[in-house]
């Protein structure tokens, strides 16, 4: 079980990222669509949290202040250990800045953050596949590279429960 503070994106965005998941779905690699309770949004994670304090951490990324929406470009594939691959942005100027901000707010509230949402560890990205096979990756990413570039806007921020899908919206965009 796990809380992230997610950006999420406006709904030509989602919709396009969604698209993009039914589009590796059918060619039989899991994604967020079918991942666990199915109720994943497409997002970028600032943090990922493994212990927390639901009122606390919302209350103390809600103090941070609000940078409004912001546009990111994706152009590239990653993949990552156990099969995962995700979208990796080019990565706007105050984009660090703003995860730090977070990770440095919830931690405040004694959270305990995933290693790989460290300051200086983070790779931004917005995932696709979950499990996908290594002899499935040339077909993954060919599947995204038809649809790339894509640029989404981030217009709002929230705390998503990864377990279960229950998502707390965020008054602003950190």
């Amino acid at each position: 079980m796990a809380l992230a503070v997610c950006v999420l994106f406006d709904g030509r965005s989602e919709r396009a990222l969604r698209k993009l998941w039914l589009r590796i779905e059918e060619l039989g690699v899991p994604t967020l669509a079918s991942h666990t309770h199915g109720r994943h949004h497409p997002h970028l994670s600032y943090v990922v949290l493994l212990d927390w304090d639901l009122v606390a951490v919302r209350a103390a990324v809600e103090t941070l202040p609000d940078h409004g929406p912001f546009e990111l470009s994706f152009d590239a594939v990653a993949t990552f250990r156990r099969g995962r691959v995700s979208l990796v942005p080019a990565v706007p100027a105050d984009l660090v800045s703003r995860q730090q901000a977070v990770v440095e707010a919830v931690r405040g509230t004694g959270a305990l953050v995933h290693k790989h949402y460290e300051t200086g560890r983070w790779l931004p990205h917005s995932s696709l596949a979950t499990r996908a096979q290594t002899e499935r990756l040339p077909q993954v990413a060919s599947a995204v590279y038809d649809v790339l570039p894509l640029t989404v806007r981030a217009t709002r921020a929230a705390l998503i429960d990864s377990s279960t899908g229950e998502a707390w919206p965020l008054r602003n965009v950190p």
